[in-house]
C-alpha cells in the first residue's frame, strides 16, 4: 500500500506561496513560462535570452522591433517583472504577451530583467541584481562592455535609456533612481531619462487614505514584505517600502527627469500610488511627473488584459513616453 507523505508548510501566503521544510517552493499563480521567439508571426518583434551575469545569476529576455536599420537608433527600456519579489519571471506568458504589445508602438528596445527572488533570495538581492542589469546594458555604450550583446550596441540610443516596471517593478524602480543611479555613476555616465512605475508597491505602518487602520499583522502587503525582507530595519517602514520613512533620500533627487506613476482604482495599493506621486511633485524635483489613473480598474490590469480597452489604453501611454 503506497503511503502518502505530507511535507510541512512552515510559510504561507495563500493561493500565492507555500515554502515548506525541506526547502522547495510552490507558487500557485505564477504563469507558464515561454520561449524566446525570434520572429513574432503577427508583429515581427524578435526576442532572445541573454546571460548578463553568472555570479550571481542574472539574465534577461531582450525584445527588438521589427524595423530595427543599423543607422536608426532606438530607445532602450529595462524593465523589471513584478510578483511581491517572490513570484513570476521575465520569461513568463504575462510579460511576453506584454512586451510583443509595446515593443511595436514604442518602437524600443526592451530588457525585461530576471532577477533572483525570494525567499530563496530574500531582499536586497533583486535590488543588487537589477542595478547589476543597469550597469551592464550602460556598458555597451563604452569600447568594453562584459556579455556583449549586438542589439544593444547596433541599435541601442544609449541618450535614451528608461526603467520601468509593475507592482514590486514599480518600487524596484524608485529603488533604481532614488539610491543606486544618485549614488553612482552608469557606465559611460549614461542617464535614466524616465521612468515608468505602474501600481507600484509602497507601504508603511501609518495608513493613508482607504487603507485599513488596524490589522497590518494580517494584511497582504504586509506580508509580502515580511517574507521577502525578513531582516529589514525597520520593517514595512523600511525606505525601501516607505518612500518617506525617516532616513528616506530626498525625492528632490531622484536620477531621471521625467515620471510617470500609473494608479488603478480598484486597487489596494492606488493610495500608495497617489501619495507617491504627490510627494515627488512636492519634493523640488525639477523633473517632469504625471499621474495616470485608471478608476474602473484593478491591479496590473494592462497586463492581465492587454487588449481590452483600457489596458490598450495604458499601454499606449506607456509607449508615447518611451518615445519622447
Amino acid at each position: 500500500m503506497a503511503s502518502t507523505i505530507t511535507k510541512d508548510i512552515v510559510t504561507e501566503i495563500p493561493t500565492w506561496i507555500r515554502v515548506f521544510r525541506d526547502g522547495t517552493v510552490e507558487r500557485p499563480r505564477n504563469f507558464p513560462i515561454v520561449p524566446p521567439l525570434l520572429d513574432d508571426p503577427k508583429t515581427g518583434v524578435s526576442s532572445k535570452d541573454i546571460v548578463i551575469s553568472q555570479n550571481p545569476t542574472i539574465s534577461a529576455r531582450i525584445y527588438l522591433p521589427k524595423f530595427a536599420p543599423e543607422k536608426v537608433k532606438l530607445p532602450i527600456y529595462v524593465y523589471f517583472h513584478g510578483g511581491g519579489f517572490f513570484c513570476e519571471s521575465a520569461f513568463s506568458k504575462l510579460f511576453q504577451d506584454h512586451f510583443i504589445k509595446l515593443v511595436p508602438l514604442a518602437n524600443v528596445i526592451v530588457v525585461s530583467v530576471e532577477y533572483r527572488i525570494a525567499p530563496e533570495h530574500p531582499l536586497p538581492a533583486c535590488y543588487d541584481d537589477c542595478w547589476a542589469a543597469l550597469q551592464w546594458v550602460a556598458s555597451h555604450s563604452t569600447e568594453n562592455p562584459t556579455n556583449t550583446e549586438p542589439w544593444l550596441i547596433e541599435h541601442g540610443d544609449f541618450n535614451r535609456v528608461f526603467i520601468g516596471g509593475d507592482s514590486a517593478g514599480g518600487n524596484i524602480t524608485h529603488n533604481m533612481i532614488a539610491f543606486r543611479a544618485c549614488a553612482e555613476a552608469l557606465p559611460g555616465n549614461v542617464k535614466i531619462l524616465g521612468a515608468i512605475l505602474a501600481h507600484p508597491y509602497f507601504y508603511g505602518s501609518n495608513p493613508i487614505g482607504s487603507e485599513p487602520v488596524t490589522g497590518l499583522e494580517h494584511n497582504l502587503f504586509y506580508l509580502v514584505w515580511k517574507l521577502v525582507y525578513p531582516s529589514a530595519e525597520g520593517g514595512i517602514d523600511n525606505p525601501m517600502i516607505n518612500p518617506l520613512a525617516p532616513g528616506a533620500p530626498s525625492l528632490a533627487g531622484l536620477a531621471c527627469s521625467r515620471m510617470i506613476v500609473c494608479v488603478a482604482g480598484k486597487d489596494g495599493l492606488r493610495d500608495r500610488g497617489v501619495w507617491y506621486y504627490e510627494a515627488v511633485k512636492k519634493s523640488g524635483w525639477q523633473g517632469k511627473v504625471e499621474l495616470f489613473e485608471e478608476k474602473e480598474e484593478d491591479h496590473v490590469y494592462h497586463l492581465f488584459n492587454p487588449e481590452s480597452e483600457n489596458g490598450d489604453k495604458l499601454i499606449r501611454r506607456m509607449a508615447s513616453l518611451l518615445q519622447e
